[in-house]
């Protein structure tokens, strides 16, 4: 089976087995809409998170998940009273869980436009290689 067919099922959407004491310290957190991509060499996360500037977002990378954690910095004025919201005024939180395959000391993460781009490359180990036969 290939990592990402491990993965999808276990890139969950953070169960209670999995949250930690820092996820009881973000308060109401909301999951953004994601996608993963595979590719020969890495794996490309792309997630959404609008209205979280670089200084509130928290992306970690261990040996068995990845955590985005993103906080808006927009504050609602005062005496200011909104008719319409299309996103919950919370932190974002996603939690993705993998099987030990990437290699999490070469992880580069890039947002612009509230648009998150994470590259996970794969251990050398779990890359395919070609075999010369003699």
């Amino acid at each position: 089976m290939s990592l990402l067919q491990n993965i999808l099922p276990s890139f969950n959407r953070a169960p209670a087995a999995i949250e930690n004491s820092a996820s009881a310290d973000l308060g109401a957190t909301v999951k953004p809409t994601y996608e993963v991509k595979e590719t020969a060499e890495s794996y490309a996360l792309t997630v959404s998170v609008p209205g979280v500037t670089k200084d509130g977002l928290e992306v970690t990378a261990d040996d068995t998940q990845v955590r985005v954690v993103g906080r808006r910095a927009w504050q609602q004025p005062e005496g200011w009273t909104s008719l319409y919201r299309e996103s919950a005024d919370a932190t974002y939180e996603l939690v993705l869980t993998h099987d030990n395959a990437i290699d999490a000391d070469k992880v580069a993460a890039e947002l612009r436009d509230g648009v998150l781009r994470v590259t996970l490359p794969k251990h050398e180990a779990v890359k395919p290689r070609k075999i010369a036969v003699s």
